[in-house]
Formats: C-alpha cells, structure tokens, sequence
C-alpha cells in the first residue's frame, strides 16, 4: 500500500479526530504522514487548509484522506465540497446526525472538545489528579498516599510514569507510583509506606532484555543497566508482588492505553462508566 498523508482537521484540538482516525488506521499496513490542523473555525481557515490539501494530492500523486470534525456548516461544507481534493471521512455527520434522528432531538453543535473548562467539575479533577500524580512520582512522596486512588509499583523504568500521568490525564485518577529498588529485595518485602495501601497497589513488570535496552540508553555501561542486574530486579519485583497478593502485568509489548485499562478494570472499574 502506497504511503499516504492524513490530515486531522477540527474546529478544536483536533485530539478526537486523530484518535479516531488513528484507529482506523491502525487497521491497515501503512504508516501514513500525519498533518494536524486545529482551530478550523472560520471560512478563511477552512479555505487555507482546502488549498494545503490540494497542494499535497498535487505534490504526491493521490489523495490525501482526511478526517474532520467541524460542527458549523459553513465551514465543513468548504472542507467537504467538490473543490477539496482530499478523500474526506466526516465524523460528526457519521455520528452526530443518526443520533439527532435517533434521539428526536438537535444536538448543541458546540465547538471544542474543552469549551467552558474553567466550570467543568471533570476537568478540575483532572487538573488535581495531575498535580497529585506528577508530586507523587517515583516515591517522591509518601504523603497523602491514602488519597491515591492507584498506587504503581514496579523495578525503575518498567513504564510507572508514563502510565501514572496518562491515568491522570485521561480519567481523572490519582494515581502513584513508587519504584521497588534492590534494598527492598534484600529485606524481602514491600516498602514500608506501601504495606497500609497494598489493596490499591498494581504492579508493573518488563522483559529483562527490553529493559536493559531502556536502561542503556540512560546510564550506558551502568551496572544499573547490565541484563544481570536486570533480570535479577525484575525476577525479585515479581516475586515480591507475588507474596503481597499484588495484581501486575508486563509492560513490554503493551501500550499505555491497554496498561491503564487493565489497571482500571481490576482496581478501579466504576472509572470505566463514563
């Protein structure tokens, strides 16, 4: 399949475009040039991107697939009209009319995934679970840690961090992560601080060779980084996690989305209801 540009076009971020879109494409054996355009919200900016458009169909010989998310008919018309050389996915007339049909009702054609944020009970979580998640960051702090909703254990660099911050990012929830380093081996047991919150903790493990490869590209030549060192941390992190009764998965070949949607199902499943 020949290489194709996509463009994610909206009126706002554009992050429920692309995150569909990249769905779809994931379906498919290529690995398309990416092209956000948010903030489409006038004629003039929906006929500068028409003309973007144009300019790559010309340029690379076919045309590129685009999908939108515009609400105001003015301004999807330009980008869905005969003029446009794109092949154009539209999402909300895939989805937003059926279901004003199916409802009865006029949907509020509001534009902006974040419009009124500042009063959005949701986002002020958010924003709270962020801060909590970013102070409580591998075992910067064992305060308040019976506030945390997830408590993330694991050896350093199996993915808490990144996991952590998406949990707070993307749900709302207050999660920690708190590293298991080779003194907490030798005692043969968890972390003191964790011992109270064992039934909110989830463990993260990796594949030894794949974490020797991330360790090297911090610390080369480290014993930290050795594959020994590594496949000894990882064998006692999850023999530790084992004897505490801790729930924990491999985070190697994994993405963060699949992570944290297991996370949520077992500890937090009430967060899956939307």
């Amino acid at each position: 399949m020949p290489e194709r540009t996509v463009f994610f076009v909206s009126d706002g971020t554009g992050i429920t475009a692309e995150t569909f879109g990249n769905s779809i494409l994931a379906q498919f054996p290529t690995r398309p040039r990416h092209v956000r355009r948010p903030f489409i919200d006038s004629v003039e900016k929906a006929t500068a991107v028409v003309e973007e458009i144009n300019d790559v169909a010309e340029r690379e010989g076919r045309r590129p697939v685009v999908f939108i998310t515009l609400v105001r008919d003015e301004v999807r018309d330009i980008v869905t009209g005969a003029g446009c050389k794109g092949f154009v996915m539209d999402m909300f007339r895939a989805f937003v009319e059926p279901l004003e049909q199916e409802f009865g009702v006029k949907s509020n054609h509001r534009i902006g995934r974040f419009s009124d944020a500042s009063q959005s009970t949701e986002y002020n979580e958010r924003i709270e679970a962020i801060n909590f998640s970013l102070a409580h960051d591998d075992g910067q702090s064992s305060r308040n840690l019976d506030l945390a909703e997830v408590i993330l254990v694991g050896v350093s660099r199996s993915g808490k961090t990144p996991t952590s911050l998406y949990l707070a990012m993307q749900h709302g929830i207050k999660a920690a992560n708190y590293p298991l380093i080779p003194e907490d081996f030798e005692r043969g047991r968890m972390p003191s601080s964790l011992i109270p919150h064992q039934r909110k903790c989830f463990g993260l493990t990796i594949d030894p060779d794949r974490l020797a490869q991330i360790r090297h590209e911090r610390k080369p030549g480290s014993r930290y980084a050795s594959l020994e060192n590594c496949r000894y941390e990882v064998r006692e992190a999850e023999a530790m996690m084992r004897r505490a009764g801790i729930s924990w998965l491999s985070s190697t070949h994994k993405s963060i989305e699949e992570i944290a949607t297991t996370i949520l199902r077992d500890i937090r499943p009430d967060r899956l209801m939307y």
